[in-house]
């Protein structure tokens, strides 16, 4: 049972929210390096695989080869950046959050558990980029992928646009998509003490938002695992559907949008 993580400090409260204050600018400036960096990584392997491409070489990068022992290795760490890219910015937020209540609970260890909870959230997008770079070794040899890392055939492409935009309107998404929109809920519902409990919380967090987001993060597939701007487009909209005060018609806009568009590539390729 969740315990009551939101019971008021009775003293020191001016000092609390000074080190609230730095410790929300410590946490924020953390993210935006760590986001920064990933893209950037995510960047400079996009320029490789292009200016290879361009010069007609083999491209000895994740996922060309499929005989190599690396390539496993290679797509999860290839993933496991772009999870990173595209999904801790919609949860700083949440983060912010937790790092608030456990600093006016006056709890020694507010920053180390803070850190315990992204550790938990970033550990779920680890789990799912091992299952994505497992199905895209699939993919890859079973000849269902461009060297470019998209689908190769419109009946591909088009049955993940059409699955994705169905996903969109399912019960099972908004419910999902629900506990991420909701931190204050998320931990109302959720708070465990300790750091085993941040980390649980973490857990948790970013299953819920798996849940929401896997049919999003299966149309990289699409354009291009590493088209830059497909991703760019996909994170963005990740972003606005979890803060924005109308996230159900938005999301299920973007459903019918998606449904429309698989429909109309499924139909062209009879």
């Amino acid at each position: 049972m969740a315990s009551d993580f939101t019971r008021p400090v009775s003293n020191g409260s001016s000092r609390i929210e000074k080190l609230l204050m730095r410790d929300r600018l410590i946490i924020l400036l953390a993210l935006a390096a760590i986001v920064a960096i990933s893209w950037q990584y995510l960047a400079v392997m996009a320029a490789n695989m292009q200016s290879m491409a361009q010069m007609s070489m083999p491209m000895d990068m994740p996922g060309m080869d499929m005989t190599g022992s690396s390539t496993f290795v290679s797509l999860f760490a290839m993933w496991a950046v772009m999870m990173v890219a595209m999904m801790l910015p919609s949860a700083a937020p949440t983060i912010l959050l937790v790092l608030g209540v456990y600093r006016r609970r006056g709890d020694r260890f507010t920053r180390q558990n803070s850190l315990f909870f992204v550790a938990g959230y970033l550990l779920a997008w680890t789990a799912f980029s091992a299952l994505a770079a497992g199905l895209q070794v699939s993919l890859h040899r079973a000849a269902l992928l461009t060297p470019a890392m998209a689908a190769r055939s419109a009946v591909l492409g088009g049955a993940i646009l059409l699955i994705a935009g169905i996903y969109q309107w399912l019960p099972f998404k908004n419910s999902c998509l629900g506990h991420c929109h909701s931190p204050l809920a998320f931990l109302t519902l959720h708070w465990r003490e300790g750091s085993a409990g941040a980390l649980r919380m973490g857990l948790l967090h970013g299953a819920f938002c798996i849940g929401c987001c896997w049919a999003l993060m299966a149309l990289l597939f699409v354009a291009g695992v590493m088209n830059l701007l497909w991703v760019a487009a996909i994170a963005t909209f990740v972003l606005l559907e979890k803060l924005a005060p109308v996230r159900l018609r938005l999301s299920r806009v973007a459903g019918a949008a998606l449904m429309i568009w698989g429909s109309y590539v499924l139909l062209g390729a009879l």
